[in-house]
């Protein structure tokens, strides 16, 4: 669509007429968005502009809302930041008209609050371009309880053409500090969640990713800011922020001329200019963040308990242990093989048998990771008697059985890849380059979608007992390009992880209730927009118990422990008790030879199992505190209490095997009821150890929280977990 000078001036009579001489809004409009413990504030002026003029903790009075007053800042304070037109500093939303014009000026229009529950409001703000016919929401989803913000755009093209949507947003934030601290995060495969702190300067610091699947790879998009200094584990104001989003995300923190913080949350537009036709809407996915006052693990508590409530699958529910076949197989088994695996599980007792990589492929039969990816019919070989066989036997030992998929992904030498090339992402005149000797198929085409999900579909049609799916996604795409959408590659990227969601929208359609983790080669995909199908999550393949105490602390800022899968094996040096109290932290399973386990060390673990279920709903759905900071000291120590504050558990962990390392002082717990009185039990000892001298001893919480106790952590006690059992009252 062109406008002329005529049709220009045309339009803009019209916008005086809509919103009257000085735009949308003929007085201020305050839009308080609060939740238990803080606040943000908007406001449009008398022009419509509507931008932030507080964020923080929340006021008594909320009549004093009114009271605040903005700096004048231009659009530095914008509360979704349009490009051109009269801003100079980064954008939230930039788009291109159809006649060619860049420029984009968002007015007020009106605002609506409504509530879901006692605990959820909605928050929508609508505002419009007064020249051109673009129109955009801001919507803010508010956990009042949780103190926890989901916000999102809706972005519509009200233009008798197409308009490109050169960024697009979900959130765009403006605080103001003394100074502004980033916690980010950046790692590998085996080397996930390795945080970095650095103070933000003038100028941009831009997070994001651009591998477009198993996206968080080399990093994720959570973080935290802390404000005025680095926040502590309890002190310090700190925002918590990440995008629910499973593919390229981009977070723009810019320090702005007036020394404030402008964070700018999305999908990354990076070769992703949108196109909307007329009358189509663009909808982001959202941007999560919490705020708290009282330091780091104040706010990791807030989003454990909204993530419990509201976003991970099944979060306020129990979960299975299992035994996987992995560690003892690798790819090499047999039905034989496989049915006396069943046979440890039932011996071991936990609830499950997963069988892992390689049962599928016969004309390239999946012996390594070089072949079989996309021919997902079982090897007749390995499996001659089919997945039904072995389903029907771990039903004969009570075990449940889940197996191992990679449905998105194809091995050049696979059946699939010969027979439809153009599912496979691939430039038509390049040459291949592979990730794990792997390509991703075009889950942006229809087909793929269908394919995909007819995969598992048909798992659970044919075998009906079929209880638990491991999803892996161990490629990234190179040499992006769609078959399917031809002329219209710029959408490749975001219509990918859409394509994704349509199929796992209706996995979850017909399968609700299956247990499925998220697997990535270890933490590439972990993110609350993918989390909301899955009910657990591989924080890493490094399971090296030592590394894990590691990665599973960071993990733990930004999600609870019942969604971290946390297995046994036999990585690194550390002894059979250690490796186990460390999977304790999480839902825990097995990947272990069971057979070739001495006498003792069976009866250790299945003891162990038996003390897990007496602690792990503590642990699933309790508070986390962390008490020792494993960067910072010879050991780690973390406790879980329950929400009565009745019931907690200790684990402590030595992390440094140098001479004389360990506890030298009393730890002080947290959480606790200082007015109720515990019984500390130490617990999952090894047959033949001798208990701490804390064992057995009762304190109150009082003095437990203030002056504490020491788990005698050293090198021959280098892991102790410690019950906190209530007295009768």
């Amino acid at each position: 669509m062109h406008f002329s000078s005529t049709s220009l001036a045309r339009a803009l009579l019209t916008a005086v007429s809509l919103f009257g001489a000085h735009g949308p809004a003929a007085s201020q409009v305050t839009i308080p968005i609060t939740t238990a413990h803080n606040a943000l504030i908007l406001r449009s002026d008398r022009s419509g502009n509507l931008n932030t003029v507080y964020f923080g903790e929340k006021l008594a009075d909320s009549n004093e809302y009114e009271k605040v007053t903005g700096e004048a800042l231009d659009l530095l304070a914008a509360a979704y930041t349009p490009a051109g037109s009269r801003n100079l500093a980064e954008p939230a939303l930039s788009v291109t008209h159809n006649d060619g014009n860049r420029s984009l000026d968002l007015r007020y229009v009106s605002h609506n609050v409504t509530k879901e529950n006692a605990d959820v409001s909605l928050v929508t703000i609508n505002l419009k371009d007064p020249v051109y016919p673009v129109e955009v929401t801001l919507i803010y989803k508010v956990y009042d309880k949780e103190d926890v913000v989901e916000q999102w755009s809706r972005i519509v093209n009200k233009e008798k053409g197409n308009i490109i949507l050169d960024k697009y947003a979900s959130a765009n934030l403006y605080l103001k500090a003394g100074s502004y601290w980033l916690r980010q995060y950046h790692g590998d495969w085996a080397k996930e969640m390795q945080p970095e702190e650095t103070r933000l300067t003038h100028g941009i610091k831009t997070i994001d990713t651009k591998l477009g699947a198993r996206a968080d790879l080399f990093g994720p998009s959570v973080f935290m800011v802390s404000l005025n200094k680095p926040a502590e584990e309890d002190e310090g104001s700190v925002l918590y922020g990440s995008l629910e989003w499973s593919g390229n995300f981009r977070i723009d923190l810019e320090v702005d001329p007036q020394d404030h913080l402008r964070l700018i949350a999305g999908i990354n537009n990076y070769a992703s200019p949108y196109t909307l036709k007329p009358g189509e809407e663009f909808v982001t996915p959202a941007f999560l963040y919490t705020f708290s006052t009282r330091g780091k693990g104040d706010a990791s508590r807030k989003l454990h308990r909204w993530a419990r409530e509201y976003k991970i699958l099944d979060g306020k529910g129990t979960r299975m242990t299992l035994l996987n076949n992995w560690e003892s197989t690798y790819f090499d088994f047999n039905e034989d093989t496989l049915r006396g695996i069943i046979k440890d599980a039932k011996k071991l007792g936990v609830d499950l048998f997963l069988l892992d990589d390689g049962w599928f492929g016969n004309k390239y039969p999946r012996n390594d990771d070089h072949a079989g990816l996309g021919d997902w019919q079982e090897n007749r070989k390995k499996l001659p008697n089919g997945l039904v066989a072995l389903v029907k036997e771990a039903q004969r030992d009570s075990i449940k059985f889940g197996i191992w998929v990679e449905p998105e992904m194809v091995n050049p030498k696979s059946e699939l890849y010969f027979r439809h090339p153009d599912w496979v992402i691939k430039q038509p005149a390049r040459e291949e380059h592979y990730f794990r000797n792997q390509l991703v198929l075009d889950l942006a085409n229809p087909a793929v979608q269908d394919f995909v999900y007819g995969i598992v579909d048909s798992l659970f049609i044919k075998n009906p007992g079929l209880a638990y799916i491991k999803w892996d996604c161990n490629a990234v795409i190179y040499n992006a390009y769609s078959a399917y959408l031809k002329k219209d590659q710029s959408q490749f990227y975001v219509d990918y992880v859409r394509g994704l969601y349509r199929v796992l929208d209706r996995i979850r359609a017909k399968y609700p209730a299956i247990p499925m983790m998220l697997c990535s080669g270890g933490g590439g995909r972990v993110d609350y927009g993918a989390l909301k199908y899955f009910t657990e999550y591989w924080p890493s393949d490094n399971t090296d118990p030592l590394e894990r105490i590691f990665i599973q602390w960071e993990y733990s800022y930004f999600y609870p422990a019942i969604a971290s899968a946390n297995h046994v094996t036999n990585w690194g040096k550390q002894p059979l008790k250690f490796r186990i109290d460390v999977a304790m932290m999480g839902k825990m399973g097995f990947d272990i030879p069971v057979g070739k386990l001495s006498a003792n060390d069976l009866a250790f673990c299945q003891n162990a199992l038996k003390l897990y279920t007496e602690i792990k709903t503590t642990i699933w759905q309790g508070d986390q505190y962390r008490l020792s900071d494993p960067y910072k000291e010879d050991m780690a120590s973390i406790l879980y209490v329950d929400s009565t504050r009745s019931s907690a558990v200790l684990f402590n962990y030595l992390v440094n095997n140098r001479y004389d390392a360990g506890s030298k002082s009393p730890i002080r717990l947290k959480g606790l009821d200082p007015s109720k009185h515990y019984r500390l039990q130490e617990v999952n000892g090894y047959p033949g150890s001798a208990p701490g001298p804390e064992n057995d001893k009762v304190y109150s919480g009082d003095f437990l929280m203030k002056v504490g106790i020491d788990p005698k952590i050293n090198g021959r006690r280098t892991s102790v977990v410690i019950r906190l059992l209530p007295l009768p009252v």
